[in-house]
Parts: structure tokens; C-alpha cells; sequence
């Protein structure tokens, strides 16, 4: 098959999204995960007319009486019942989160007042009915959604779900995932490689950007022996929802994954890419479409380009979490003369404006992954074009979170 577009790829991709249904979890544990149906709430929010302020509470037509001194007949903690007033020029002591008794409707802060002798005196003329008091329903009422299906379960959703009493959640099941090396070039990381040997990178750097997603991705590798490629891969294919392959996809003389991908029943949607870097990027599916493959170069940029621009978009996609699409403004003049996309390593960062800007990382090719402690993002630059200015926007793929 002959080299597509990265627009060509990206939409194959995103056209093979799955669904891997819904499961119960507890709250405790739902951090990180995808809500897959709204939250409700259980009651009105706040349930009942809530204090916000410490004061006394009165009957504002008291007020408009003339009124200015009150009688203390109670003193209300937050959680007590309510206490009610019956007489004129009458308040009760009350404090922050109380619920109001129905006698009174205002309350006027202890700043505002000076009790002396159980009598509250006011020390203002002008007194707003209703004040701080935060009303039944008025953030939500019974039945309501209070959060959003859909949404990624973060502090704020764990605390909104468990003042609803969510105990626990429903959230988008999660794929079985397993990453897989191959070579006889590459050693574990505990182990001491060879003059001509390196320790395996790429597999824990994409179990890593996986673990944001709460996925705990198993790893595998295969040495590079035909009949072991066949049957290791044959296997993944039986056992997971996803085979994220890095290296033996190029055209080297022991490059035989394609091959064991098509022996194991995996239809190729595309092999190579017109990109730079990770132009022998290889995806695919099984036939009966149980199993996803994404095959990425072994070079540690290429791998992880791929990953950020292909895999992640496909994942949160299949988990219902939009993709929120961001440009960058380029800092200085590049060139760059292949008629490929071109995908630059970049700083990003927020000039006084609010703008982000890229600022270009140079770096020795795919290899160079040290580079990646550098850059946060790749700038992503079209084919066709060969002189890019300062100043003009392109898309840009984030793979650290502390840029935005």
C-alpha cells in the first residue's frame, strides 16, 4: 500500500473508534475514569435555605417596622433543628450552614450588630430582605443532573457525586491493552545491553501515557525469530482489545510483524504515512473488528509521536472525551524540505497575551529522544510547504500537562 496523508490517517482512525461498554465502580476508586451517565441530584441543592454567613437571624418586616433592637431567643449550630421565633423584635443567634427556620427570612452578620445583655442592636441603616441566605434548589433541583455524562471524574465530580450520595459510578470500561517490543537489538531495563545492544524504552514511555488514562497496559517482547513473531502475535490478538506494537514494521530482512498481523487475521488499514517523524507507522484491525493494532516505528520519537497524534485522539474518542483541538504560534523562522508533514518538536509556552508559542527544539532525528525532556509538544507542520514563518498558527500535540 502506498504512503497516505496524516489527514488520511487520522480519519481511518477515528472512523474505528469502539465502545467498550460500561461498568460500576466505586467513587473511591473512579478518579481518572469517564463518567458514562449523568450524576443526579437526590434533593434540591442546597436542600434546605442555607445560612452563609454567622449573625442573627430576624424577620425582615420587623425591619420595616422601624425595629432596630432584637431580642436573642436562641442560639442555632450548623445541623441543629431549626428554632423558630414567635413575637415581634425577636432573632435567633445562628450560624454559617444552619438551616433557616421558617419564622425568619434575613440575616444580618455579627458585624453588623453588637449584642449586649441577650438584645442584638443593629449598627447599619440599611438591610437587604433575604440577605445571606442561600435558597432551597436554587444550584439544583431533585432529579437535575448535577454532572454530566461523559465527563472525566476528577476532584470536583467525586465531590459533587458524593454529596448526591454516589457511592458509586458508572464509567466507560476500559480496554485490555498490551504493548509489545521486538528485537534481539534491545534489552530489558534491568539488564546490562551489549556494545550493540540498547535497553527497552519506548514500551514503558507508552505504558506511562496510558496510566494517565487509568489503563495498566501489559508488556511483552518478542526476539526477532519468525515462527516466535507469528505465534506471540497470534496470541495478543486472542487476548486483548488493543496491540500496540513498537519496531518490526519497517522493511528491514527481520521485520516480521505485517506478516504475522496478517497470518493472525488482522486486516491492514494503512502501513506508512506521509510524515516525518514516524513515516512506518502500520494500523489495523482484526476481521471480526475485536482487535485494534497500532504498529509504531522503534525510533523513541517516532513511537511517541504516533502515540500522541493517532493513539490518544482514537482512545478518548472511544471513551466519549472530546479532543479539544490547540494551535501555537510559531517563534522563529524553520525550513524544512521533504514533501512530508512535518511534525516539529517544540517548547510551548504563554506569552503575556495569553497566546501560546512554540519555540523550536533541535534536536538529531528520531533516535534522539533525551530531546523529549525539552519539548512538550509537537508543532505540526503541512506537506506541501517548505519555509514556515514567525508568527503564523499551526496544530499543536501536547504530551505534558503543565503547559496548559
Amino acid at each position: 500500500m502506498s504512503f497516505i496523508s496524516v489527514s488520511e490517517a487520522e480519519s481511518i482512525i477515528l472512523n474505528s473508534v469502539r465502545d467498550y461498554g460500561v461498568e460500576q465502580i466505586s467513587l473511591e476508586k473512579a478518579r481518572g475514569r469517564v463518567l458514562a451517565s449523568n450524576i443526579c441530584a437526590d434533593r434540591d441543592l442546597p436542600p434546605y435555605d442555607r445560612v452563609t454567613m454567622d449573625g442573627i437571624a430576624i424577620r425582615y418586616t420587623d425591619l420595616q417596622k422601624g425595629n432596630k433592637q432584637f431580642e436573642v431567643i436562641a442560639t442555632m449550630a450548623a445541623g441543629d433543628s431549626p428554632v423558630d421565633i414567635s413575637g415581634d423584635s425577636e432573632c435567633i443567634e445562628i450560624m454559617t450552614g444552619c438551616a433557616m427556620p421558617s419564622s425568619v427570612d434575613t440575616v444580618i452578620r455579627y458585624e453588623d450588630v453588637s449584642i449586649v445583655n441577650g438584645v442584638a442592636t443593629l449598627k447599619i441603616d440599611t438591610v437587604k430582605a433575604g440577605a445571606n441566605v442561600h435558597r432551597r434548589g436554587t444550584d439544583k433541583q431533585q432529579g437535575a443532573p448535577v454532572v454530566n455524562a461523559n465527563s472525566l471524574v476528577d476532584a470536583t465530580v467525586i465531590n459533587m457525586a458524593a454529596s448526591v450520595g454516589a457511592v458509586s459510578l458508572p464509567v466507560r470500561k476500559l480496554p485490555r491493552v498490551v504493548i509489545v517490543s521486538t528485537g534481539d537489538e534491545l534489552v530489558d531495563i534491568d539488564e546490562q545491553p551489549t556494545p550493540w545492544q540498547v535497553r527497552r524504552s519506548n514500551v514503558y514511555a507508552i505504558k506511562a501515557v496510558l496510566q494517565e488514562y487509568c489503563i495498566n497496559a501489559e508488556l511483552l517482547h518478542i526476539s526477532d525469530d519468525k515462527t516466535t513473531v507469528d505465534e506471540e502475535i497470534s496470541n495478543c490478538i486472542r487476548a486483548y482489545d488493543v496491540v500496540i506494537l513498537s519496531g518490526g514494521v519497517s522493511m528491514g530482512r527481520f521485520d516480521y510483524v505485517p506478516n504475522a498481523l496478517k497470518n493472525a487475521g488482522v486486516t491492514q488499514s494503512f502501513h506508512k504515512v506521509r510524515q516525518r517523524p514516524g513515516k512506518p507507522f502500520w494500523y489495523g484491525q482484526h476481521n471480526d473488528e475485536h482487535t485494534t493494532v497500532f504498529a509504531f516505528p522503534g525510533n523513541p520519537v517516532s513511537a511517541f509521536l504516533c502515540l500522541h497524534r493517532y493513539l490518544i485522539p482514537w482512545l478518548r474518542s472511544s471513551l466519549h472525551l472530546q479532543q479539544k483541538a490547540t494551535v501555537a504560534v510559531l517563534k522563529h523562522d524553520i525550513s524544512f524540505v521533504p514533501k512530508l508533514q512535518y511534525f516539529l518538536q517544540v517548547f510551548i509556552d504563554v506569552d503575556n497575551d495569553g497566546v501560546l508559542v512554540a519555540t523550536p527544539v533541535a534536536g538529531n532525528g528520531s533516535g534522539d529522544f533525551s530531546n523529549l525532556l525539552v519539548a512538550n509538544g509537537f508543532l505540526e507542520l503541512p506537506e506541501g510547504k517548505d519555509e514556515f514563518k514567525r508568527g503564523e498558527k499551526y496544530p499543536v500535540w501536547t504530551f505534558k500537562n503543565n503547559i496548559l
